[in-house]
């Protein structure tokens, strides 16, 4: 699932709890990995393969960081206390801008939507002239917010953005009717609707993905090994995910994934795709936005972004 030009500045990190298997004679010969999550749908891959031990049975330990807004965990990615993240092609892109490296692994399913407040009247796109809507700045949300805007043929400067960096803050703040609409990731935009909240547009319809997972480029150099055995791990908790009742984990990704209890009743989850590399026009997109908008100086291309780390 979202990066900030202001996770650059490294600022003092608080994290949310942490969930690890514990180091044992059989994960000795593997180095752990830490990997930064948000409470987003992007992320129940990794919350699953911890807790039915498929990064155990790969001998890896995995210590999951739950964090609650993009420039907390960019920053403790900056500060060296994560290996890796789940996050977006814009992070990748002010990392490299700033000169700090990192490499693309793979592509996530996160979805983006855009939803208006119950007590708004507003039921297209078009309605959001000189209204209020909350994005995080310079982010996987504003981007999706500015191609949804494009697409319906709105000009981005018709709509008041509210930045609200913190997800759960955003989905109470339009809950409340403080805010006319907000683009949220599942499973919060999920919850919105369900609280009478209009769907207007996301990420799906539009067919983007800008959602990615990446690793410092520390990591990627030295612990490949320990990289594809998280992808393994991974690729089988995508099948659990796939092929399992969602009643039968619906309460353990809630508590697990950081997710408020309404969660439960409102969340559908899509078909999740085992670990692959994003699409060329996902990477390129993102970066001529970022350019256009002069929020990063290099027209980075994709082999300076991704690498394959993946096992064939």
């Amino acid at each position: 699932m979202l990066g900030t030009m202001a996770a650059f500045i490294i600022t003092a990190i608080g994290c949310g709890g942490t969930q690890g298997t514990k180091e044992t004679s059989e994960t000795k010969d593997m180095k752990p990995l830490v990997v930064g999550l948000m409470p987003d749908t992007d992320s129940l891959p990794f919350i699953i393969a911890q807790e039915k031990g498929y990064f155990a049975e790969e001998r890896l330990s995995v210590d999951i960081q739950q964090y609650k807004s993009a420039m907390d965990r960019d920053s403790a990615l900056q500060s060296g206390n994560l290996d890796g993240v789940v996050s977006d092609m814009l992070a990748v892109a002010f990392a490299k801008d700033g000169g700090f490296d990192v490499k693309v692994t793979s592509f996530t399913d996160g979805s983006y939507k855009l939803i208006a407040s119950k007590e708004s009247g507003i039921h297209t796109v078009a309605d959001l002239v000189g209204k209020e809507v909350s994005v995080s700045r310079n982010t996987i949300i504003e981007y999706v917010t500015d191609q949804i805007l494009a697409k319906e043929g709105v000009r981005e400067d018709s709509i008041n953005k509210v930045i609200i960096p913190q997800i759960p803050t955003r989905l109470e703040m339009l809950q409340n009717g403080k805010l006319a609409a907000a683009t949220l990731p599942e499973p919060m935009a999920s919850i919105a609707v369900k609280k009478g909240g209009v769907f207007l547009a996301g990420s799906d319809e539009l067919g983007i993905n800008p959602g990615v997972i990446l690793f410092t480029g520390k990591a990627a150099s030295e612990k490949k090994a320990e990289i594809a055995a998280m992808y393994r791990a991974y690729n089988k908790a995508v099948d659990y995910l796939n092929d399992t009742d969602p009643e039968q984990y619906m309460d353990l990704i809630v508590e697990k994934g950081g997710f408020p209890p309404n969660a439960r009743g409102a969340l559908r989850l899509s078909k999740y795709h085992h670990a692959s590399l994003p699409k060329d026009s996902d990477v390129t997109n993102c970066i001529k936005w970022l350019v256009d908008k002069q929020l990063i100086k290099t027209q980075f291309s994709y082999d300076d972004l991704v690498v394959n780390l993946l096992e064939k």
